[in-house]
């Protein structure tokens, strides 16, 4: 990793990106042309679609179709640099961040201006005891976890003598209907029903139970309550058992705990609520209730200009903003512009202000909705347009991606089941 001496060697400020996430990427490639050297630091060498991972998770796509290394990305972009390394600290009276880089430990690189785009984590609301029995999906790897754990329940089901002990490994139980909890329990029902419906000889997939727990009173709560019925009703018609104002007392390795009683099943997949990461304690900063730091209206975090980010509480119009890809892609176009615009001693900017683009969220086959502005759409069309959508916004292979929806939806078959993984 470069520090100040790669800064000093032709006087560009150097600024200092931690993640190669949504935000991070969106201000990188935004300080293409600007006269500034860029470090992107990230733990993992490459980015992910994440609103995807579901697929890869389910076996709809392979992993290397919704992700693609950090450097290929940044390959013509002669002002950046890509560091491999996990950001442990932040020094920022000597503006510098602390990394452990593989096969060489702690390093100090010094910066002029930070951009922390670190994203967020899964979050158990204080039970991180449900972590082991309960993965979340939030990276590749998570992914393919889920996929090796839900092909090898149907696996271990096959090779039993009686089928009464069946049910539990053929139950999967999802915590929390936000989007990607609804979407992959529909994945999940869909691959139950069709992929998987002729590979097994002593069980049927069919008999899959897919339950779908949500602690408010609907799933989907960011969309409309009609555009949430709706994909309720399309879940049921599935076979999803949807359960609200559940309540999960306590997940093992036996099942979960809903309101005093048990739900016997191998397969407990989290997909509840997230946790911001520790960039409010590194820096000392003001945070909220969260952990997210509380920012001024240019995303610099307050008595530090020269630290900028999306892991930030930031309130519009009353409310605070999501913690989305498209607040993230946004807030990262943003703070790129305000740090050229420092450089080149213009002005700054307006305030950050967040144009909402509309959610989508798809519901297995031929039917997804979308909710942007007024427009309130269900079904096939919305289908169609969140289909269209996120192909433009894959990192690479949209071409691909597009090829197996294609297959997918002709066949009802799904190519990439492989169990990577040791039980």
């Amino acid at each position: 990793m470069s520090s100040r001496d790669a800064q000093d060697a032709d006087g560009r400020p150097l600024v200092v990106v931690v993640g190669g996430g949504f935000a991070g990427m969106a201000a990188v490639k935004a300080l293409k042309r600007a006269p500034v050297r860029v470090i992107l630091v990230d733990r993992r060498n490459h980015h992910v679609f994440q609103p995807l991972l579901y697929q890869v998770a389910t076996a709809m796509l392979p992993p290397e179709t919704i992700a693609a290394p950090i450097r290929e990305l940044v390959r013509k972009q002669q002002n950046t640099t890509v560091a491999m390394a996990d950001v442990i600290g932040i020094d920022p009276q000597g503006r510098r961040i602390i990394a452990c880089v593989p096969e060489r430990g702690e390093t100090a690189v010094t910066y002029d201006y930070l951009v922390l785009a670190t994203g967020v984590g899964q979050s158990y609301f204080g039970h991180d005891e449900f972590a082991p029995f309960a993965p979340g999906l939030k990276s590749l790897v998570d992914a393919q976890a889920i996929r090796s754990k839900l092909l090898r329940a149907y696996e271990t089901a096959e090779t039993q003598e009686a089928p009464s002990k069946h049910q539990d490994m053929l139950t999967m139980v999802l915590v929390g209907a936000g989007p990607t909890g609804a979407e992959l329990a529909g994945a999940i029902a869909e691959m139950s029903r069709v992929t998987l419906r002729t590979d097994f000889r002593r069980i049927d997939p069919a008999v899959t139970r897919v339950i779908l727990l949500e602690g408010g009173p609907r799933i989907l709560p960011t969309f409309s309550e009609a555009l949430s019925r709706k994909a309720h009703d399309r879940l049921a018609g599935m076979g999803v058992e949807i359960r609200t104002g559940a309540q999960v007392e306590h997940v093992d390795d036996k099942g979960v705990i809903v309101a005093g009683q048990r739900i016997a099943t191998r397969t407990v997949l989290w997909t509840a609520g997230v946790r911001p990461s520790p960039a409010g304690t590194w820096l000392g900063a003001t945070t909220d209730r969260a952990g997210r730091v509380s920012v001024q209206p240019d995303l610099s975090v307050p008595g530090r200009p020269e630290v900028v980010g999306d892991t930030a509480h930031l309130e519009q119009d009353g409310r605070p903003l999501p913690g989305v890809a498209q607040v993230a892609m946004q807030q990262g176009h943003y703070v790129a512009r305000l740090i050229a615009g420092r450089v080149a001693g213009q002005p700054a900017p307006p305030r950050f202000r967040y144009f909402d683009k509309g959610n989508m969220a798809v519901i297995g086959k031929n039917f997804a909705i979308v909710e942007a502005g007024k427009l309130r759409l269900s079904g096939f069309p919305a289908w169609v347009m969140w289909a269209a959508i996120h192909s433009l916004y894959l990192p690479q292979h949209r071409g691909e991606a597009v090829r197996r929806w294609v297959r997918a939806y002709l066949r009802g078959r799904l190519g990439s089941r492989l169990i990577l993984d040791t039980p």
